[in-house]
């Protein structure tokens, strides 16, 4: 089976490094899928969940505040301003944030703190609905 090699790193450091058989991944203009051989893509990403489908069947997920992802033939590198396992994200501390942001942004007329809040609803959005795809692949 061919493979491709995934570097999943942020400024925090490197969260993920190994061979996958298959990447999926939150592009600006939707998600992508990535296997063995793909041509060269440089794009953004959106807030979201990175899905790495190993060799063997398995699946990792990992949560990206955003960011960038370089696609090479046999090398895939996600470049993500945040990122975290799916199974490490705080439920309880994202949905606290989301709450946040949704009032904070009824209360506020400017434009600039409305678009910052739109980032932080997104960012929280994000992570809970990746924690519920983590939830139904384990049940």
């Amino acid at each position: 089976m061919a493979t491709i090699h995934v570097d999943i790193v942020s400024a925090e450091g490197q969260i993920f490094s190994g061979e996958a058989a298959m990447v999926f991944a939150p592009a600006a203009m939707g998600e992508i899928g990535i296997a063995p051989r793909h041509a060269p893509l440089l794009t953004t990403l959106k807030p979201g969940e990175v899905r790495v489908q190993l060799p063997g069947g398995e699946e990792q997920f990992f949560f990206v505040g955003g960011g960038a992802i370089e696609i090479q033939p046999h090398l895939v590198t996600v470049l993500a301003d945040t990122a975290l396992r799916a199974k490490d994200i705080d439920e309880a501390a994202a949905i606290q944030a989301k709450q946040r942001a949704e009032e904070a942004l009824k209360n506020t007329a400017d434009k600039v703190d409305a678009a910052k809040l739109q980032v932080e609803l997104a960012m929280a959005a994000a992570q809970i609905k990746a924690l519920e795809k983590l939830r139904k692949i384990k049940q």
